[in-house]
C-alpha cells in the first residue's frame, strides 16, 4: 500500500513540529510526519541522561506561537521541555499526523513526486519533503582498538542506560563536550571516583539559572504579554552575545572575566586550573554554561586527566599518554554526527543526483534550507543555520516562514515543482565562506565539530538571528526556478 500526501516531514522535534504547524496556519492540511521513534520530542526525548536540560533561557527556547508562561526554572530541564513539546502536539493536533516507528530508508524524486521507503516497508508519495531530522541525535562514538574488551556498562551520554547504577562505581567520562557539563556534576555526586578524559578544555561560563516564583507564573498566565516581553528581553541580550564572536574586545574580555571568575573561585589547585584552562580563542568552539561544572571538578571524587583515550584494555582505559585508569563503567560524552548526518540518508533529486553525490565537497544548501537539484525539497537547521550565541528555535522559526511563503507563492503563481537556483545558491554559499574565512571558528586555534573533514565550517551562521530572520523575510520565489517534470506518478 502506497499513502499519498501533500508534505511528508521527517523528524518530530521541534523543527518538525514547527513545520507542521506553520503548513497548517497556511491551509496546507494534507500533511504527514514520520517519526523514527514511538513519541515526539527528537534531542529531548534522545537525551535523558542525568542533568539534562537547555543552555538557552526557557522562555527563549520555546515557540513564538506557543509561549509557556508555567516554565519551573529560568533554564528548564530535559523532562520539562519535552513535556512542553508534547502539550503543543496535543494542543495542536499533531499527534494525529505522525506515523511512529517508521525511520526514513529512502527518498527519490521521480519527476513528479517525492518516492519515500520507510525502514518498515511503509511507502509514501509526496508533493513536498521536508527533512527535520536535527543533528543532535546520532550519537558519535570513536573506534578505539580494544573497546568490545570493555567488561563493565558501556553507552552514550545521548543513550543513557538508567539500569546501570553508578553510586560507588568507578566511572570513566570520556570528553568534556555540552553533555558530560551537565552529566558529570550529577554523577559525581554518588560516584566512587569519577575520571574525565579530556582531549582540550571547553571554556564554561556560570549562568543566571533558577526556579522561576509561583507568583510569577501566575501573573505570566494571567497577562499574556508578559512572557512575551520576557522572551523579546532575553533574544536581545543574547543577541549582544554575538560580539564576543565578531572578537569586539570589550566583550572578549567581559567573557573572560566571567569565565575566569568562574574558574578560580571554584578550583583552588594551580596545576588544574592549568589544565582546565584552554589553548584557543573564547568563541572557536561552544560556549558551554554550567554553574556546577567546575565545583564539581574540584571533588575529591573526581579526576581530570588532560589527554584523550588512545585504547581500551579489559576494564583499563589508556589514554593517548600512556597512562591507564581502572573502571567499572565507560560513559561516551563524545557528542553526535553534525556535519554529515544528513548526507548518510538516501535521498535522490533530478537526474540521479545523490545527497551523497551533491555534499561530496561539503554540505551546501541555499539559505540553509533548499538544494538545487532536489525539487518541492527543504531542509530544516540545514547548512549554515547552527548558532553559538542565540536560540536555534529562532532560525527554525524563520526558515518555515520562508517556506510556508514560498508555497504560498508557487500556489498564487500555479507552480507545481522548483528548485534554488544554482547561481543563488553558489553565491550564498561563497558568502559564508569568506565570512567564515577569518572568523574566530577558522583562526581561533582550534578544531570543532562545527568543521567538516576538510576543516571548512559549514555548520554556523555567521552573522547575527535579526539578519538571517530579515535575510529569509526577503528571500522569495524568485531565488527559485521552475523545474521540469519528467512524467512519474
Amino acid at each position: 500500500m502506497e499513502y499519498q500526501t501533500d508534505i511528508l516531514i521527517v523528524g518530530a522535534g521541534f523543527s518538525g513540529l514547527t513545520m507542521a504547524i506553520e503548513a497548517r496556519k497556511r491551509g496546507i492540511k494534507d500533511i504527514a510526519i514520520l517519526e523514527k521513534a514511538n513519541e515526539i520530542g527528537g534531542t529531548w526525548r534522545e537525551n535523558t541522561y542525568p542533568g539534562v536540560a537547555c543552555d538557552i533561557p526557557s522562555h527563549l527556547y520555546s515557540m513564538a506561537t506557543h509561549l509557556n508562561p508555567d516554565w519551573s526554572r529560568a533554564y528548564a530541564g530535559g523532562a520539562e521541555i519535552q513535556a512542553y513539546l508534547k502539550k503543543v502536539c496535543l494542543d495542536e493536533g499533531i499527534y494525529e499526523l505522525c506515523h511512529f516507528g517508521q525511520q526514513l530508508k529512502s527518498a527519490r524524486w521521480d519527476g513528479m513526486r517525492w518516492q519515500v521507503e520507510t525502514e518498515s516497508g511503509q511507502r509514501w508519495s509526496a508533493r513536498f519533503l521536508v527533512s527535520a531530522i536535527g543533528a543532535l541525535h546520532l550519537p558519535s562514538i570513536p573506534d578505539l582498538s580494544g573497546a568490545d574488551s570493555f567488561p563493565g556498562p558501556c553507552f552514550h551520554s545521548a543513550e543513557w542506560d538508567h539500569d546501570t547504577p553508578l553510586e560507588e562505581k568507578r566511572v570513566a567520562v570520556v570528553g568534556t563536550g555540552a553533555s558530560a557539563v551537565q552529566f558529570v556534576p550529577e554523577i559525581a555526586k554518588t560516584a566512587a571516583h569519577v575520571t574525565i578524559f579530556q582531549r582540550s578544555a571547553p571554556y564554561v561560563l556560570p549562568r543566571p539559572d533558577g526556579p522561576i516564583a509561583p507568583w510569577l507564573r501566575r501573573l505570566y498566565r494571567s497577562i499574556p504579554l508578559l512572557p512575551w516581553a520576557r522572551r523579546k528581553l532575553i533574544y536581545m541580550v543574547f543577541e549582544y552575545r554575538h560580539r564576543v564572536f565578531r572578537g569586539e574586545k570589550r566583550m572578549v574580555n567581559f567573557a573572560m572575566k566571567m569565565w575566569r571568575k568562574s574558574l578560580e573561585s571554584a578550583i583552588a589547585d594551580p596545576g588544574l586550573r592549568k589544565q582546565l584552562t584552554p589553548d584557543y580563542s573564547i568563541g572557536c568552539k561552544r560556549i558551554l554554561s554550567s554553574n556546577d561544572w567546575y565545583p564539581a571538578l574540584a571533588r575529591e571524587n573526581v579526576t581530570v586527566l588532560p589527554h584523550g583515550v588512545a585504547s581500551i584494555e579489559g576494564d583499563q582505559i589508556i589514554s593517548s599518554d600512556g597512562s591507564r585508569t581502572q573502571a567499572d563503567v565507560l560513559i561516551w560524552g563524545t557528542g553526535f554526527h553534525v556535519t554529515d548526518v544528513v548526507e548518510r540518508l538516501d535521498i535522490t533529486g533530478s537526474d540521479g543526483l545523490t545527497l551523497r553525490q551533491a555534499w561530496s565537497d561539503g554540505m551546501k544548501a541555499h539559505l540553509g534550507t533548499a538544494i538545487a537539484g532536489f525539487p518541492n525539497f527543504f531542509i530544516l537547521l540545514g547548512p549554515h543555520t547552527g548558532l553559538g550565541h542565540n536560540s536555534v528555535v529562532l532560525m527554525i522559526e524563520a526558515q518555515v516562514r520562508h517556506i510556508g511563503r514560498v508555497l504560498d507563492q508557487m500556489n498564487r503563481d500555479g507552480l507545481q515543482i522548483i528548485t534554488p537556483r544554482p547561481d543563488y545558491q553558489e553565491a550564498f554559499e561563497q558568502e559564508m565562506r569568506e565570512r567564515h574565512k577569518g572568523s574566530v571558528w577558522q583562526v581561533g586555534g582550534c578544531a570543532s565539530w562545527y568543521q567538516d573533514a576538510q576543516g571548512r565550517n559549514t555548520t554556523l551562521w555567521p552573522g547575527t538571528v535579526s539578519e538571517y530572520e530579515k535575510r529569509m523575510a526577503q528571500s522569495g520565489l524568485e531565488q527559485y526556478q521552475p523545474a521540469p517534470s519528467s512524467g512519474g506518478k
